[in-house]
């Protein structure tokens, strides 16, 4: 069923997906970046409304797939950005709670070796592993939020994961 979003249901997702959406932005480009990102999003989202179609994708999915997608025009942004975390420490000497927590969220709080080693990925392994680990997208979600087939979900999980695992040497990472 394809039918316009309406001014209601645009504004409960809105505030049902805005917190989240703008975690996962954050935890990609860093807190600088993520308040237009989001910001992009949801005006594209809103922009888009009529196109959305429930029957292909949740709106939270939906929402995702506007927000990777977003990312990717920063890409060099971002690899630009897990570089420079790959050879630096992250700042320890960070004053009060509000600060601690949005390094917490940021991508500026990656350890250096993990950080390096996602800017090795290929873009679109990246995209769909930080979709699980950063959003925790089921593998569903995440074929709808790219477009891609359920099962190219899990082969680029696979391959992400491997070539982690290759360039950290002992860390284990988690099955999601």
């Amino acid at each position: 069923m394809t039918g316009e979003m309406d001014e209601e249901g645009f504004a409960e997702a809105f505030g049902a997906f805005f917190g989240e959406i703008h975690t996962y932005v954050a935890q990609r480009l860093g807190t600088d970046h993520a308040e237009d990102i989001v910001a992009e999003t949801f005006l594209t989202a809103y922009r888009k409304r009529a196109s959305y179609d429930p029957s292909r994708a949740a709106v939270r999915a939906w929402l995702y797939g506007i927000a990777t997608n977003l990312i990717g025009k920063h890409r060099r942004l971002e690899a630009r950005t897990l570089q420079a975390l790959g050879r630096c420490r992250p700042d320890t000497d960070t004053p009060g709670h509000e600060d601690t927590v949005a390094v917490r969220v940021s991508a500026q709080s990656l350890r250096p070796e993990l950080a390096a080693a996602l800017a090795e990925l290929d873009r679109r392994d990246r995209d769909v592993l930080l979709l699980v680990a950063l959003a925790g997208l089921s593998h569903d979600e995440i074929a709808a939020a790219l477009g891609i087939p359920y099962g190219t979900v899990g082969s680029r999980l696979n391959r992400a994961r491997k070539k982690l695992r290759a360039l950290l040497g002992e860390v284990v990472l988690a099955h999601g």
